[in-house]
């Protein structure tokens, strides 16, 4: 399927690993200039020089929890490319996983601040950059936990919630200036995040990695139906096309890529 998205710019946040990596890489190899923003720095140079073997790639490393950091990460992109066209917010961290009442309001502060602030701020950044282009596709990645309960993953259930919420509430605000707003909730994929949650499963249960996934999904994932975890490139898939001219009757849609995780026909 041709994208149609030669020579647009896009920003991907959370883009040193796991589905913005992938997304990058992706959308990289239709034409599309990629910048990749993350607070790390050797696995950020890492990613670029993996994109820049398909197409063109800029690092800029920012923490998205200080506002400041944003301006200057959109300052660095629009002098290097001059616009942007496509923004993923992919930015996120499990935060704080513990019973209702041992959770601090550092706990919640902390997961909000990165898991939906931070998607707040970048969409302030960068929609402008497409109003004026008058062409934009926005992807914001949240979760199956948006929609459905983990009593041990409260404040990223919250947060993730609130992504999609965000989302739609902007795909209402902007699709008349031709800024398309969709969201994409993966759940339970091979990335990072998910790596360190197996790992410290594993140690807390005496177990193999190996092992940890499949207690995991038999336990907490029992509605996933195809038992396994995904691949941020299934992921990147669907982000690609809602970052593409063929999506272009799609606003505030959610696609869920999750395995059948989520059991309701909700959202």
């Amino acid at each position: 399927m041709e994208l149609g998205i030669k020579d647009k710019v896009a920003v991907i946040t959370g883009g040193d690993s796991g589905i913005g990596r992938a997304t990058a890489k992706l959308l990289a190899a239709e034409g599309a200039k990629i910048a990749l923003i993350d607070k790390t720095t050797d696995p950020l140079q890492d990613t670029v020089a993996e994109v820049q073997k398909v197409g063109e790639a800029l690092a800029v490393q920012a923490d998205l929890r200080d506002l400041e950091a944003v301006k200057s990460a959109k300052q660095q992109i629009l002098d290097r490319f001059g616009a942007v066209h496509i923004l993923l917010n992919a930015a996120g961290i499990t935060g704080a996983t513990k019973p209702f009442l041992e959770l601090s309001d550092q706990d919640w502060h902390e997961t909000l601040e990165v898991d939906f602030m931070a998607a707040v701020r970048v969409c302030r950044a960068f929609i402008p950059c497409m109003q004026a282009a008058g062409w934009g596709r926005v992807v914001l990645i949240t979760s199956e936990d948006a929609i459905q309960p983990y009593t041990d993953e409260m404040p990223y259930c919250a947060a993730k919630a609130g992504v999609l919420n965000l989302a739609k509430n902007l795909s209402k605000a902007f699709a008349k200036d031709g800024v398309l707003v969709n969201s994409v909730s993966p759940a339970y994929i091979a990335t990072p995040m998910t790596d360190k949650m197996m790992q410290q499963r594993a140690e807390e249960k005496g177990i193999s990695f190996d092992e940890a996934i499949e207690t995991f999904l038999k336990e907490k994932r029992p509605h996933l139906e195809l038992q396994r975890r995904g691949k941020a490139e299934e992921v990147a898939a669907v982000i690609a096309f809602l970052c593409s001219q063929q999506s272009s009757f799609v606003v505030g849609a959610n696609y869920r890529v999750d395995g059948g995780s989520v059991a309701s026909i909700g959202l």
